[in-house]
């Protein structure tokens, strides 16, 4: 999927102490520690037109369930079909459930794949599936192939020249837990954006400066730095000083260039913008995504996790973590309202043709519901002891939506069982064949 459309066209690294390294940049381009990430990512420039294809993925970590969202189950046994009323979408024979208002009257601009199937129970080997083509069925630390977005950054990385300042992989508030770029090593994992994108008070450190006398600085501080490695250069056999000039180029790029600053500053936006996206943490989220995919970063991940997921922080919704619908409700309206916001954005801005938006998690949710007494109160969650409704994970038929990349939309792909267990047409997954 993801290397045929990027073909036609963790954190990794993270500072410890984010303002330690600007100070330290500040006060000695020669103990700036920035060109040192950039060369350990040794990320090849690639050519930066606005026309290159780029992949936003909104993941939803713990799996979240088909029957209940996008593969409603009405005529199925009470145990399995859940409370939730059904109701039509814009795409004629496609319903969704009562959750999911604004994303079925704009069913028409995204496609919906109800046929997803993998073979790992456990979140990391079912990430790792999903993501990386894994097939082992056992849980890992860490993963052992490099995951998709990894290995897009990768052949980017080994294209031509580029002059655009932004990174080519962003991740803001990415999936990182088992995720990442294995054997291709840190060169290629994501510029990592940590925060909440919603508070009045976030930045992203270490980027387009806008004080001139500390560009001044650094620029002389850099130019000094030249200076005495011409000292070096005739003992430099390995040629490492050439390659950290150019990473220190990027450095220098990133934290003088405006545009860098520019492109995650959200006060730019029209209020009106953020306010159809959601003034909250998940929606601030994703139109940061569409505004860096924009100004020019090729790859970008986010992850829908935290508070706004219910007492658990994520949508893993067993019995003894969250009472499934009330969690469900609890989500929906963010969900529906950010994600719709998102893709009709991503239209109304002609970004269509090469912008693809895919919005899946690692696996659905067991069909057949199952009681089981509450761990703790909280959001979405009943006190401890309380017996509540819960589904558990579910590798064997999910469902996940895809929009713009030029791809045919308005559809509904493959089908499961009548209970939801089985993914029984046009079955999708990792594994080859």
């Amino acid at each position: 999927m993801s290397h045929r459309f990027f073909a036609s066209c963790c954190p990794g690294p993270a500072f410890e102490n984010r303002r330690d390294f600007l100070r330290m940049g500040l006060a000695g381009f020669a103990s700036l520690t920035l060109p040192g990430v950039l060369k350990l990512r040794a990320a090849s420039p690639v050519a930066g037109n606005r026309q290159q294809n780029a992949v936003i993925m909104v993941w939803k970590p713990g799996g979240c369930s088909h029957i209940d969202t996008y593969d409603p189950k009405p005529n199925a046994p009470s145990e399995y079909r859940g409370p939730f009323s059904t109701i039509e979408t814009k795409v004629p024979g496609l319903h969704f459930t009562e959750l999911l208002p604004r994303q079925a009257a704009i069913a028409d601009k995204f496609t919906v794949l109800r046929s997803m199937r993998q073979t790992a129970g456990g979140h990391p080997a079912g990430s790792m599936q999903l993501l990386s083509g894994d097939p082992d069925t056992r849980d890992k630390n860490k993963p052992r192939l490099p995951d998709w977005m990894s290995v897009a950054n990768y052949m980017r990385a080994h294209g031509t020249s580029r002059d655009n300042p932004l990174p080519r992989y962003v991740g803001v508030n990415p999936p990182t837990n088992y995720t990442g770029s294995a054997y291709l090593g840190d060169a290629y994992s994501p510029f990592i954006v940590t925060g909440d994108p919603n508070k009045p008070e976030f930045t992203v450190p270490n980027i387009g400066l806008s004080d001139v006398s500390q560009v001044r600085q650094l620029q002389r501080r850099s130019s000094l730095r030249q200076n005495l490695d011409t000292l070096e250069r005739a003992f430099d056999k390995a040629g490492e000083l050439e390659a950290l000039d150019e990473f220190e180029a990027q450095a220098m790029t990133l934290l003088t260039n405006p545009k860098t600053k520019e492109a995650f500053d959200l006060s730019q936006e029209d209020p009106q913008t953020r306010d159809r996206y959601g003034r909250n943490t998940w929606g601030q989220q994703l139109l940061l995504a569409r505004r860096l995919v924009e100004a020019g970063v090729d790859i970008l991940t986010t992850s829908l996790h935290g508070p706004l997921c219910g007492r658990v922080n994520n949508w893993d919704d067993h019995a003894v973590n969250h009472h499934v619908f009330d969690a469900l409700q609890f989500r929906s309206e963010v969900y529906d309202q950010a994600v719709s916001a998102l893709i009709e954005d991503i239209y109304e801005r002609g970004l269509d043709k090469r912008v693809l938006v895919v919005v899946t998690g690692e696996f659905g949710r067991t069909p057949k519901i199952n009681y089981q007494p509450s761990t703790g109160a909280g959001d979405a969650s009943a006190p401890a002891g309380t017996k509540q409704p819960g589904r558990d994970h579910w590798p064997r038929g999910f469902s996940n939506l895809w929009a713009g990349g030029g791809i045919e939309t308005g559809r509904f792909i493959g089908a499961t069982d009548p209970k939801g267990e089985d993914s029984i047409d046009r079955v999708c997954g990792p594994e080859p064949g």
